[in-house]
């Protein structure tokens, strides 16, 4: 899809991740009273910091460049990615996954060690495939892949499937209508996700009432807050895409207040959004405040270009 979509997917992960992380968990009036408006980092001392969701789209970024192109070595590079990650004892990794990577290590393999759980996390790393792989059919291979390594309930599934859409979409024009995303996401997965695709009409009902994406989470019974689970973080982030598919700080600002699993429905629509809009459409007092020793804003990118030429010699 190009270098800049690419850098802007990763860094729009990251930087949505950081800016929601101190809001994680809380109610949405707690949240106000505690930590106010969401327009800047508000841990140590306004530095941002990454959760699990931006070290899982690394973990895919970093697959897809060892496996070039080869969809068995890219499940079998991802599987050695989350054995190691857990070695170091990431924070806040969930539960299913945690179990997944668990299993990994006795011995099972990546296309049996997923457990059933609809959680969101892989849509986490969904949004870098949908940029990355141009292919509709490869690309849809490559989601159950990276998904089923961890959770195996097909909502998991069709949820990662639908933010790697929303990435891939956005990158081919720069205001996409919810109508065509809907039509296109139908088509793709069929009639086995009618529930999710009924999620989604209803998401793009919301966006052209002209309500608030908290409006929308309020009525589909998430007036406390976003939950993990796939049918609930994956819409709502699509639901601020599609208000705000040029305005990342709009976008980022509009999901957090809606509480809950924050820093995943901000990673989500920060990976959607900022394969649209480019690293040069990410705030940069965001980007200079990101405090990050290993996976800084020059590594991400330097991974970003890495992946960018191996597809490109992957296609040629």
């Amino acid at each position: 899809m190009g270098q800049n979509y690419i850098i802007g997917s990763i860094l729009g992960t990251a930087i949505g991740d950081a800016i929601g992380l101190p809001y994680q968990g809380l109610s949405p009036r707690r949240a106000a009273k505690l930590l106010g408006i969401p327009h800047r980092y508000r841990f140590l001392f306004c530095w941002g910091m990454v959760s699990d969701d931006t070290e899982h789209t690394c973990m895919v970024v970093q697959a897809l460049i060892a496996a070039a192109g080869n969809k068995l070595k890219f499940q079998y590079y991802l599987g050695w990615q989350l054995r190691f990650w857990l070695l170091g004892l990431p924070a806040g990794v969930g539960l299913a996954t945690l179990r997944a990577i668990v299993r990994l290590w006795c011995g099972c393999s990546p296309e049996k060690s997923g457990v059933f759980s609809a959680g969101n996390g892989p849509a986490m790393g969904a949004s870098i495939l949908g940029v990355a792989i141009t292919d509709v059919e490869k690309l849809r291979e490559l989601v159950k892949i990276s998904s089923r390594i961890t959770h195996t309930d097909p909502k998991a599934e069709y949820g990662a499937f639908a933010s790697a859409l929303a990435a891939r979409t956005a990158c081919q024009t720069p205001k996409v209508s919810g109508e065509h995303f809907l039509w296109q996401l139908q088509l793709d997965l069929g009639e086995s996700a009618s529930e999710f695709i009924h999620i989604i009409q209803a998401v793009v009902i919301s966006v052209n009432k002209g309500e608030s994406t908290r409006e929308f989470a309020n009525r589909q019974g998430m007036a406390q807050g976003v939950s993990g689970y796939v049918y609930h973080s994956v819409p709502v982030a699509i639901r601020a895409w599609l208000s705000h598919q040029q305005d990342f700080r709009t976008a980022i600002m509009t999901v957090i207040p809606c509480g809950g699993d924050t820093y995943s429905t901000a990673a989500s629509v920060g990976g959607i959004v900022g394969a649209g809009v480019g690293k040069e459409g990410i705030p940069q007092e965001w980007l200079n405040r990101l405090l990050e020793q290993s996976r800084t804003v020059q590594w991400m990118e330097r991974l970003a270009i890495q992946l960018d030429n191996g597809m490109k010699l992957v296609i040629s």
